[in-house]
Formats: structure tokens, sequence, C-alpha cells
């Protein structure tokens, strides 16, 4: 089954049994006639664990999916997620959507150092081997016995 949000004008609306539910927003356009759909929206509910329970428990087979989601803050309680489409009235004025951040400013090339080469060419490609010393008491072992 593919999500399902419900389509309010706030959380406490979007809870409520018997909401429409959209999958899309042309959908939820099309469901939501006389107002605009703004977004998808996000709440969050601070709820006892039989609460939440309870209002998973509702949400059932049959309705809609995915616009409820059970998490657990730092202390250990029940928060659950809320996500529905928020529809506002079309003569409000749209809330301004906020300026994206500046862009970083570029270091130059010269004062960054790349140090790849360091990290995995420290030897060079052509490591010399050195032979292993041999051992003078092993000597004897290869030498042909005198009067032989």
């Amino acid at each position: 089954m593919s999500l399902a949000y419900p389509i309010a004008r706030s959380l406490e609306e979007a809870t409520q049994p018997g909401v429409k539910t959209a999958r899309s927003l042309s959908e939820a356009v099309s469901l939501a006639p006389g107002y605009r759909v703004e977004r998808l929206e996000t709440g969050w509910l601070h709820l006892p664990e039989a609460k939440a329970i309870a209002m998973l428990a509702a949400q059932g087979a049959d309705g809609p999916a995915g616009h409820l989601q059970r998490y657990e803050d730092t202390s250990g309680h029940v928060v659950i997620a809320v996500s529905w489409w928020l529809i506002v009235d079309p003569k409000s004025p749209p809330k301004p959507r906020p300026a994206p951040p500046p862009p970083p400013e570029a270091a130059s090339p010269s004062a960054e150092s790349d140090h790849t080469d360091d990290l995995y060419f420290r030897r060079g490609r052509t490591k010399t081997k050195r032979r292993k010393a041999s051992d003078p008491n092993q000597l004897d072992l290869f030498k042909t016995p005198k009067g032989a």
C-alpha cells in the first residue's frame, strides 16, 4: 500500500478520524476545492504510551498508511510524527520561503594542499627489496666435505 496523507489545516485536524487523504499533490488539490495546498507538513505529538498505541492502532489496514510514525525522544518518551497536506485559504498570501544560505567561499588553491599522495604513496611505487642477511651458521650445510 502506498503512502497516503490527510488533507488538513492543522495538526489537530489531521489526527481526526474521517479526514480526507491523498497520495499525491495533484490528488490533494483535487480533493480540496476552494483551498490552496501549501506543502506536505510534519508535526510532532508527545503522547503517553497508551494514547500513542491507540492512535497507531486506529490507523488500521484499510486507512491511510504512513502518515503516523512512532519515535522516541532522548529520554525514552513516545513521540508521534504526523505528516499531512497543509491547506490554506487561497485569499491568504503564501508564506515566504526562507532564503537559501549563501554558498561557501571557495578557498584559493594555493592555500589548500593535497596530501593524498603522502597518505598512499609515501614510499613511492618502486620500493627496493633488501636481501636478508645470510646466517653464517647455516653456510656449512652446503659445503662439500673435504676428501669426498
